[in-house]
């Protein structure tokens, strides 16, 4: 991104050039400070401020920050260093850290707020006309799928999870029109869930894939959610990819939560209240 801004400061206005250097001089002070000292730092106005983040290709001054914070968290230590034998456990804590954290900025960065959009769409329609949800995942993905129910349940949506493949293939075909499947697999590879989410939408379902660009998977859904991280042992990325998967269900609930609206605030009220007096003081 710093590369990006370095190459464009020759083609823009003197006063905006003055800003590219006030990135390029501290970027994390950038992303930081307010546009009015922002301003007052590049000596020109707080509109220029606006106009270079939009000359460089960015909505504005937020999504400017919000991206560069992003782009400068990626480069701290560890962040591209597999774990080591010698390392200590402060080493590795950082490491394993660092790299979940990277994990999510990337995404946030990446996300298609469109796609995501589309998908809790479908989903909250589902709900509204009672329809059925259905999440599938196998391994690490199937603890996801358990997780997603897990969270939809909350809102009182019957969602229903399997990670089993035969249950996968068999519910699969007793889906209708209205009905949403939401497919999870970091490698977007595996057979059974292929063939659930092919069945699935033959059978009249939407069919919500969340799986890494380029997969087999990626292109068999009606709406794709990308979540791109690739394997590799030493990083310790199934878990980092599930965490992934799961914060992605995470804007999905919360954004089917806003769509029902008010009508789920007294049920969660009591859901609170019940699970509180069941605990010991």
């Amino acid at each position: 991104m710093l590369d990006r801004i370095k190459a464009c400061l020759p083609s823009l206005a003197p006063a905006e050039q003055r800003v590219g250097q006030l990135v390029l001089a501290d970027p994390r002070a950038f992303a930081k400070l307010p546009v009015t000292e922002l301003a007052d730092r590049a000596h020109v106005s707080k509109p220029t401020v606006v106009r270079f983040c939009r000359s460089v290709g960015y909505d504005g001054l937020s999504d400017f920050k919000l991206k560069l914070a992003g782009s400068v968290s990626e480069g701290v230590p560890f962040i591209h260093r597999s774990v080591d034998a010698d390392d200590k456990t402060s080493d590795i804590a950082v490491k394993v850290i660092d790299n979940t954290v990277a994990a999510f900025l990337r995404y946030r960065n990446d996300a298609s707020s469109f796609a995501l959009e589309h998908a809790a769409q479908a989903l909250a329609t589902a709900q509204k006309t009672n329809r059925r949800i259905e999440f599938y995942g196998a391994g690490n993905s199937g603890i996801v799928a358990q997780d997603a129910q897990h969270k939809f349940f909350r809102l009182g949506v019957n969602a229903i999870a399997y990670s089993d493949g035969h249950m996968q293939v068999m519910s699969a075909t007793m889906l209708q029109p209205g009905d949403c499947a939401v497919i999870i697999s970091n490698s977007g590879r595996t057979r059974d869930l292929m063939d659930a989410c092919d069945i699935a939408k033959k059978q009249g379902a939407t069919t919500i894939v969340i799986t890494a660009s380029g997969s087999p998977l990626a292109s068999a859904g009606h709406i794709h959610l990308t979540a791109d991280h690739p394997e590799g042992y030493d990083k310790y990325s199934p878990m980092v990819s599930r965490l992934l998967h799961l914060l992605i269900i995470d804007i999905l609930a919360t954004t089917v939560a806003l769509r029902i609206g008010e009508a789920l605030q007294p049920a969660l009220r009591d859901m609170k209240k019940n699970l509180s007096n069941k605990r010991y003081t």
